[in-house]
């Protein structure tokens, strides 16, 4: 795995973790812009909602679309992955608390 697709990897699990901390696990893009960059990945929005189509192709979140903001809403697969009881490509597995 290159470096590149180890932080991609990073920024799109780090995406679902937002999403499950979220009310309702729901956020736009804007917010989960503004969170990754708290979390060391400072990405242009264009790259966050790459990584937010690419999640819902998966079947990890669902989107709709408010103009230019994506909105989305962490689905029932994407949980799994997001606290490490699945295990999808391109997306890391969180490690173990502690």
């Amino acid at each position: 795995m290159s470096f590149h697709d180890f932080i991609r990897s990073d920024r799109r699990l780090v995406i679902l973790r937002i999403l499950k901390e979220m009310p309702a696990c729901r956020s736009n893009s804007s917010v989960i812009d503004g969170m990754l960059d708290r979390f060391g990945h400072n990405v242009s929005r264009d790259v966050v909602c790459g990584d937010l189509r690419w999640l819902a192709e998966q079947g990890l979140i669902d989107i709709d679309e408010a103009g230019p903001v994506l909105v989305a809403t962490l689905t029932g697969r994407g949980l799994d992955v997001a606290t490490g009881q699945s295990v999808v490509d391109g997306v890391s597995k969180p490690r173990p608390a502690g």
